[in-house]
């Protein structure tokens, strides 16, 4: 696969942060709070990749929208309440987007977060500098409709043969599939290699650094 592409768009929790077990967490700690009915953590882990409030409206679809704002709220603070860092990266991430940015790659961002979360994660993880451009869930439509891959193929000029996605929720790869441009799965994350393989990824990987070994 080695210079088949010139443009990689990365999926954000689970891709390339190790941040699926708090996002699981600060759900179920909200249905707690509001006396809901606690997801099991699979079914949590199902909604990553949407947005919030599509996430808790899938969720908790028999719940009045007046109590969905206030767990989306409550998700929220909880997840924030947590100082985002370098370390939370996946081993060797920072490296290999180093690399992939000297080796002549353009970088972006298509997640599920909202504009203000991702400007803060990306800050609080050092990775600023390494992408061109980004799209977030209140910027655009949210995952799996491809609108986010539309915008950034055109806002940076490149093909979509040229173009490729890697995500660990099957929202990442079915975005990848509506948009028509080929995506990699990574297992770290939401859903493991047999959910994935079903979204006809080029190849699922075991973390994103496999990247390194075939691009």
């Amino acid at each position: 696969m080695k210079n088949r592409f010139d443009l990689i768009i990365f999926d954000w929790d689970g891709t390339l942060v190790d941040s699926i077990d708090w996002i699981v967490h600060c759900i179920q700690n909200a249905a707690v709070n509001h006396n809901c009915p606690i997801p099991p953590a699979q079914a949590a882990k199902d909604i990553i990749g949407l947005s919030i409030e599509n996430a808790i409206n899938t969720l908790f679809p028999n719940i009045d929208s007046e109590i969905q704002q206030k767990l989306v709220n409550d998700y929220s603070q909880s997840f924030f309440s947590k100082k985002i860092s370098p370390d939370d990266l996946f081993p060797g991430v920072y490296e290999m987007l180093q690399r992939f940015k000297q080796d002549g790659y353009r970088l972006a961002v298509a997640t599920g977060k909202k504009s203000s979360g991702l400007a803060q994660a990306i800050e609080g993880t050092g990775v600023a500098d390494l992408f061109c451009t980004t799209r977030c869930s209140d910027q655009t439509a949210s995952k799996p409709n491809p609108l986010m891959i539309d915008e950034i193929v055109a806002e940076l000029g490149v093909s979509k043969q040229r173009t490729l996605m890697v995500g660990d929720s099957i929202h990442d790869l079915q975005m990848a599939l509506n948009a028509q441009v080929p995506s990699i799965g990574v297992s770290c994350g939401a859903h493991s290699e047999s959910v994935l393989q079903q979204y006809q990824p080029l190849v699922c990987l075991s973390y994103p650094t496999d990247l390194m070994d075939i691009l």
